[in-house]
């Protein structure tokens, strides 16, 4: 057993030296600074090439959210503290429900603070994570992890293809070097990391990036942003609540106090408040274009109701 996975180690890219590193033991920081930032440039070349697979995982989650459905992300170690940053983001971001995005890592909460490498190394950790929260057809599962061979997240991502659901790989290692087929797989092979085998570096990069855009992407086809402002926030607190007024400010003629005004007559709900605002409709009126348009801005806008 224990030969099989050196083997796979020994194989992964991101487990190689990195000929352009071999002397940054004797660098100086800025010399060190360069190397890690010229390698990090590789990473946004590399995500490039994947944009066609990210974007249909944008529309898988995207349709999930339309129809109650979840993204569910699976990692350990750093690609799971990833999934769980993405979704803890987007309630105050996006207004979503907590249950709409969420990060599972291996190990649980704990994991999130200090680091429990054993309990990333049973499928069936991850398969009773995922049953544990009761998944349905609608769900999409996400696992996340650099070397491609993690068995907590094969074993979620398994049993959500037992149970019909769309599942995504992310991962830094080329596709030819899995062992398991989901739906989708979105492979960053990003190289040798800076320092060998230290993927909370580039891998860590790479999958960051990848998560942003599907969740970002996500939300926009969901009508949660606004030309190119998000205007579903959660006022949660005073720094956000100014930002939801500047919000109105921009889009309108409104004045700070008058701005205020109208975000506290539409409960907080910023949406409401400019199309309040900018269609100059009572609440009532706002809250049932929203509803008619599925909340998108433009459409409540452009009504003709």
């Amino acid at each position: 057993m224990n030969e099989v996975l050196f083997k796979q180690l020994n194989d992964l890219k991101t487990e190689q030296r990195n000929p352009n590193t071999k002397d940054i033991d004797l660098d100086d920081a800025l010399s060190i600074a360069k190397k890690i930032n010229s390698e990090d440039q590789r990473v946004a070349e590399a995500v490039e090439k994947k944009l066609p697979q990210i974007a249909q995982a944008i529309d898988w989650v995207a349709q999930s959210l339309s129809i109650g459905g979840r993204l569910l992300y699976f990692g350990a170690g750093t690609s799971g503290r990833l999934g769980v940053l993405d979704a803890a983001e987007c309630p105050p971001t996006f207004g979503t429900k907590p249950e709409q995005v969420q990060g599972f890592i291996a190990g649980g909460e704990a994991a999130m603070f200090v680091a429990q490498e054993k309990a990333e190394d049973q499928e069936e950790i991850g398969i009773a994570d995922l049953n544990a929260v009761q998944p349905t057809r609608a769900d999409v599962i996400c696992g996340l992890a650099a070397s491609g061979r993690t068995p907590y997240v094969h074993g979620a991502l398994k049993r959500g293809m037992e149970l019909g659901c769309k599942t995504i790989f992310v991962t830094t290692v080329p596709m030819e070097q899995l062992t398991i087929s989901p739906d989708l797989v979105i492979d960053v092979p990003v190289g040798p990391e800076v320092i060998m085998g230290s993927t909370r570096m580039k891998s860590a990069t790479a999958q960051k990036m990848v998560l942003n855009m599907i969740t970002t992407g996500a939300m926009i086809r969901q009508g949660k942003v606004y030309e190119n402002v998000m205007v579903d926030l959660m006022l949660t607190n005073a720094k956000l609540v100014e930002r939801a007024k500047r919000i109105i400010m921009n889009f309108s003629s409104l004045n700070y106090n008058e701005a205020s005004e109208v975000l506290e007559q539409a409960n907080g709900h910023v949406k409401t408040a400019l199309v309040m605002a900018l269609g100059e409709k009572s609440r009532d009126q706002a809250e049932s274009l929203l509803e008619a348009h599925q909340g998108f801005i433009r459409k409540a806008l452009e009504s003709k109701k």
